[in-house]
């Protein structure tokens, strides 16, 4: 059956939940996890460059801590499972892309994930990132949804 599992997170507690779900799934199949983030580039509107530049490298360095924060706790739940894990944190524009190259790269065989996370506005407007999956993913694609979340 599948023997390793993307497993995409944004620390939302649907994608919290998720994590949960596909590292149960994982420890079932003797699968082993990549756990995924994706960092959101710096978008702003500035009157001079210096504004861009220092809010830009404190975005950076707060946005870096979030996804290591938020890889660290999937990590630490695949490890109490005695699942073998892997995490990657990559910048995206497309978090849906980067979700489906990174399965590519890691020659992952099923992507486990949220039916939605965390990402607001962009979501209204551009769709939410597991539509996107599901709509351009080769790969099966396992969505969780939880509506007490």
């Amino acid at each position: 059956m599948y023997k390793h599992l993307l497993v995409p997170t944004d620390g939302s507690p649907l994608s919290d939940y998720a994590v949960d779900q596909a590292l149960a799934l994982a420890k079932a199949l003797g699968a082993r996890v990549t756990l995924f983030t994706a960092i959101e580039p710096f978008r702003v509107f500035a009157l001079t460059p210096e504004q861009v530049v220092e809010t830009r490298d404190a975005y950076d360095r707060h946005a870096k801590v979030a996804a290591d924060r938020c890889l660290a706790q999937a990590a630490e739940k695949a490890a109490a499972a005695g699942i073998a894990h892997a995490t990657v944190a990559t910048g995206s524009d497309n978090p849906h892309e980067a979700i489906i190259a990174t399965a590519r790269e890691k020659g992952c065989d099923l992507i486990a994930m949220a039916s939605h996370g965390r990402r607001g506005v962009n979501a209204l407007v551009l769709g939410s990132v597991t539509a996107k999956v599901l709509t351009h993913s080769e790969l099966p694609v396992l969505v969780y949804r939880n509506s007490g979340a």
